[in-house]
């Protein structure tokens, strides 16, 4: 679909894709590093806190997966968004390393990105539809 044919979504669909696309900013992208300037989320804090914090990341990644799914995201994306969080929760599950794996693979912000190009809309362009 070409970027800018969004104008079928309602107006709860376009508020549940900018629901998803604050709670991945929030949970992989929220803060930039200085110095290194790689950017972080609260996903990476949560995984230095052993089991609970990958599970409560992962219960978010399922959050995100389910809004997909009551926006019409098709199985085969779904599936592949399933993918992306086992990833990030397997990887995540490594001390230390998985914290480290968790900063780079960004698990929320991909999904988002399945459920963005699905619709063929941008996350600049959602940003400017009211």
């Amino acid at each position: 679909m070409p970027t800018g044919s969004t104008t079928y979504l309602a107006p709860a669909e376009l508020a549940r894709i900018r629901r998803a696309v604050g709670i991945a900013r929030l949970m992989d992208t929220a803060v930039k590093l200085p110095v290194i300037g790689v950017r972080i989320g609260a996903d990476s804090v949560l995984g230095l806190i052993p089991a609970v914090g990958d599970i409560a990341g992962s219960l978010i990644g399922l959050f995100i997966i389910d809004e997909a799914r009551r926006l019409g995201i098709p199985t085969h994306k779904l599936a592949r968004m399933a993918v992306n969080l086992g990833i990030d929760a397997a990887g995540g599950t490594v001390p230390l390393l998985g914290d480290l794996f968790d900063v780079y693979f960004k698990s929320h912000r991909r999904n988002v990105g399945i459920i963005l190009d699905h619709f063929g809309i941008s996350e600049d362009e959602l940003n400017r539809r009211i």
